[in-house]
């Protein structure tokens, strides 16, 4: 019982924006260390964010460092826009990457948004099959598990999948456990992530927030076993420690929900900053780095140990020096 594991960029935000030196190669160098397989590189901005650069040099340079160490690449991008997704998806084919992550952008009405999401991928999946390159659409603060697997639904092509991630569905008050039954038949990617809630009263507005993994509420062990199960090999990790976000505007708590129990369950102050940061504002950019890095490798350690339980290996096994600064 094998997987590929796969480090996600934002892992290591902070170190891209405030560490010297850290770009993309220093980025694939540390993943090889750590003994992923490959990695996800977020290119969400006009700037292509982590690559650095919308320059071709940049992209021909990752694509090859990771072809000398035999690791994938998945790219990430957001918004559903015909035109930005075809550039992207050109981008996509130029660094070999498998996939290509979005998630819409438009407002409005759930229906609204659906029908523009919709339209929008049906006129973009025809190149993504030119390209060969597969679209996987998020659950990202935005969609539950059945609106998603409607959208996909209707899309209706092979080029066209799902990224399921283990704790975006708390932000439409969706329980993560039915949000992956609802897409799991639809599922390419995942990201594996750990959360907890934060009451309105400490947060100011009912937040969820992101911990190191293991730190967190969300059931992590389940919903891997569950993906396992169903054929999945590859796995994306994410450090998603100082990141939070609010509940979306409208959404009231699905079936199953009761807010301040299981997944939804609050944690209390006083906030460790090792565990949980609200606001960033408040650590220079050193002490961002310096937290990001620790949070990543307990939360790498805690995650093998979640593999173990399940009796799961990596295919490229974790390095045992996960005392060794990120």
């Amino acid at each position: 019982m094998t997987i590929d594991l796969s480090i996600h960029s934002f892992s290591l935000w902070h170190h891209f924006a405030h560490a010297p030196e850290f770009g993309p190669i220093a980025y694939i160098d540390l993943a090889e260390k750590l003994g992923f397989t490959g990695i996800n590189l977020s290119l969400n901005n006009p700037n292509y964010r982590h690559l650095g650069g919308k320059e071709p040099w940049r992209m021909d340079e990752v694509r090859t460092r990771l072809a000398d160490s035999k690791m994938s690449l998945e790219i990430d991008t957001s918004g559903t826009d015909p035109n930005h997704m075809k550039e992207l998806l050109n981008v996509a084919h130029r660094m070999n990457a498998l996939s290509l992550r979005t998630y819409t952008r438009h407002t409005g009405t759930v229906a609204e948004m659906m029908q523009k999401t919709t339209a929008d991928l049906k006129q973009v999946v025809a190149h993504a099959d030119q390209v060969g390159v597969t679209i996987v659409l998020e659950n990202h603060e935005d969609f539950t598990g059945p609106e998603l697997a409607e959208i996909v639904n209707a899309v209706n092509h092979p080029r066209l999948k799902i990224l399921y991630d283990y704790g975006n569905s708390q932000m439409v008050l969706e329980d993560p456990e039915r949000a992956l039954g609802a897409v799991l038949s639809h599922v390419h990617s995942v990201h594996i992530k750990d959360h907890v809630m934060v009451s309105a009263e400490d947060a100011g507005h009912l937040t969820v927030a992101g911990v190191p993994m293991g730190e967190g509420f969300l059931p992590i062990q389940a919903l891997t076993r569950r993906l396992y199960d169903a054929g999945l090999r590859r796995f994306t990790f994410e450090n998603v420690w100082a990141y939070s976000a609010r509940i979306q505007l409208g959404r009231v708590p699905q079936d199953d929900v009761n807010l301040g129990e299981g997944s939804f369950r609050y944690l209390k102050p006083p906030f460790d900053p090792a565990r949980i940061i609200l606001d960033q504002t408040q650590f220079s950019g050193a002490e961002l780095v310096r937290l990001e890095g620790d949070a990543l490798l307990r939360g790498l350690a805690s995650f093998e140990n979640t593999l173990a339980a399940l009796n799961i290996s990596i295919s490229r096994q974790i390095s045992k020096n996960l005392t060794r600064k990120a």
